[in-house]
């Protein structure tokens, strides 16, 4: 009974130490979160910018998240045709805390795309979670400038 004991704390032992040496990853944007914890200000990246529109880009470039850190993605319709956002793995990635239209606020457990019938703008704000490589997009549309890329590290 005692050799098991040992052999336990020693492998113990040996998991605490290499555990103590693996550097923490999906740190929050701030170091004191305080009472609001994830939804302080000071974790809060910058808004990312969607617009739908027929014809033009969805937004400027790739974009890079951090986990752990909070975000507000603005999407605007101009109204230009009836177009719709998909993206169900990177809504898979992320805690949506609210979507807002029109002010009505929604609190989703998971979506799989958005469409805009007419013009308009609906804000979705969420904590990063799932580190990897995804992307949102116009459905059935094969031009790159239909989607944006997005990559949480």
């Amino acid at each position: 009974m005692g050799r098991i004991f040992i052999v336990h704390r020693l492998i113990l032992a040996v998991l605490a130490a290499l555990f103590a040496t693996i550097p923490a990853v999906a740190a929050p944007l701030c170091g004191e979160l305080a009472f609001a914890g994830l939804l302080a200000k000071c974790n809060r990246g910058e808004p990312i910018e969607i617009t739908l529109s027929s014809g033009k880009p969805l937004g400027k470039g790739a974009v890079a998240l951090q986990s752990g850190a909070y975000y507000e993605m603005r999407i605007t319709a101009d109204g230009s045709a009836e177009l719709a956002l998909t993206g169900a793995p990177f809504f898979r990635a992320i805690w949506m805390n609210e979507i807002v239209v029109n002010g009505v606020e929604v609190r989703p457990m998971a979506i799989d795309s958005l469409e805009f019938d007419e013009a308009g703008t609906a804000t979705l704000s969420f904590v990063a979670i799932k580190p990897g490589s995804y992307e949102i997009k116009i459905p059935d549309t094969k031009s790159d400038s239909q989607k944006v890329q997005i990559s949480i590290e």
